[in-house]
């Protein structure tokens, strides 16, 4: 019997139509289950709202002058913690035994991996596409052209793609769904929170402000600010492509040699 371990002669293109099936496979279980929507939709819009009408005053003045700077970074965050969800369903997969009737087949290694982080970037472009829509009936308005905010969303996606993979790791290494939960809360809550995202740095003591320079979040927070407001956005832009690629050259093939050695 082919074991998926022992499969070296599977080609690139080979490779991305595996990863596509198992994506599509993993998206076509939405039909059946619409809920699984759920923490895309009603958690980014509850986030909005609340910052906005709760914290939009104290911080910005207005909730409408708030989302102008708060809009971008509430994006953002949701876009983190919904990584968290790839490696809750692939450790959930596997617990279930999903992967062992994958290993009979002659795909590529990185395909299971890879076909579950595209689904979920599938539904992060629906979570993006919602916040955006909610925030211009809440009042938001763009200070750029479509192009930008093209740009905007092909960041945000691209950045979750490779983020995802840290996630893929943890989920390779623990033994339980729950585990993938409360290392990615770990990590993600003082990553976005100690960041711009909601709050600008300025505002901040200045031992903090040091590693919110720096803070991979407040790149991304600051580059998708610039490309939905309008300005000079080079600088974000390319750091977050950089920190993107970084997460993905370290923990995809990490995540791979894991899975390997798990199944």
């Amino acid at each position: 019997m082919t074991t998926l371990a022992a499969e070296p002669r599977v080609t690139p293109i080979q490779g991305v139509r595996h990863t596509l099936t198992l994506a599509w496979r993993t998206l076509v279980q939405i039909k059946h289950n619409p809920f699984e929507l759920m923490d895309f939709s009603v958690q980014p819009v509850m986030f909005l709202l609340l910052f906005t009408y709760v914290f939009g005053g104290a911080i910005s003045g207005s909730p409408g002058d708030y989302l102008k700077f708060g809009l971008a970074g509430i994006i953002v965050q949701n876009l983190l913690f919904a990584t968290m969800n790839t490696g809750v369903g692939l450790n959930t997969d596997l617990t279930k035994g999903v992967f062992d009737r994958l290993r009979s087949l002659p795909i590529a290694r990185f395909a299971p991996l890879a076909g579950r982080i595209v689904a979920d970037v599938v539904k992060q472009a629906w979570a993006v596409a919602l916040l955006l829509i909610v925030g211009v009936i809440l009042g938001f308005r763009f200070g750029s052209g479509p192009l930008d905010v093209l740009a905007a969303f092909g960041l945000l996606l691209f950045f979750g793609f490779c983020a995802s993979w840290m996630s893929v790791l943890v989920a390779m290494l623990v033994s339980a769904p729950e585990k993938v939960q409360i290392f990615g809360f770990t990590l993600l809550f003082p990553l976005t929170f100690a960041s711009n995202a909601f709050a600008p740095t300025a505002t901040m003591p200045g031992w903090l402000q040091a590693w919110v320079k720096v803070n991979p979040v407040t790149v991304l927070a600051d580059a998708v600010r610039g490309l939905l407001n309008g300005g000079d956005v080079s600088g974000p832009v390319t750091q977050s492509l950089l920190w993107a690629c970084g997460f993905l050259v370290v923990f995809a093939p990490l995540s791979v040699w894991a899975f390997r050695r798990r199944v």
